[in-house]
């Protein structure tokens, strides 16, 4: 669902600092928003603080949402909170596999260059 950023409410959250959010906002002009934010039917604001932070500093006016029926408050409070805890950074050996993946698919090897000509050419 599309809802216009400035009908999304703000109340008292848990996080109050957003951090540094230059590369969310190079990551939101480059891929778009990969994971919707969170509202309630009342589009007070669950989850994504720094996406739409990010968001209303490059001047967006829709972002896509995503409602939660609970009212629960105890519900809200766990789901602003697990989106945050509840992750997994990459290990180290990860990041460098792909990063190792990226350079691949920049700069590939002469004969990834060929085959991928001769796919073309072919229209394998």
């Amino acid at each position: 669902m599309i809802l216009s950023i400035n009908e999304i409410k703000i109340r008292k959250r848990v996080r109050k600092d957003v951090g540094d959010i230059v590369s969310l906002k190079n990551s939101l002009e480059r891929h778009g928003l990969i994971n919707p934010l969170l509202v309630t039917k009342d589009n007070y604001l669950i989850a994504g603080f720094r996406r739409l932070s990010a968001a209303r500093e490059l001047g967006w006016t829709e972002i896509e949402v995503k409602l939660i029926d609970s009212v629960k408050e105890l519900d809200l409070l766990e789901m602003e909170m697990e989106e945050n805890l509840v992750r997994k950074d990459f290990t180290q050996e990860e990041l460098m596999d792909g990063l190792n993946k990226k350079k691949k698919i920049i700069n590939p090897n002469i004969f990834i260059k060929i085959w991928n000509f001769i796919k073309a050419l072919f229209k394998i």
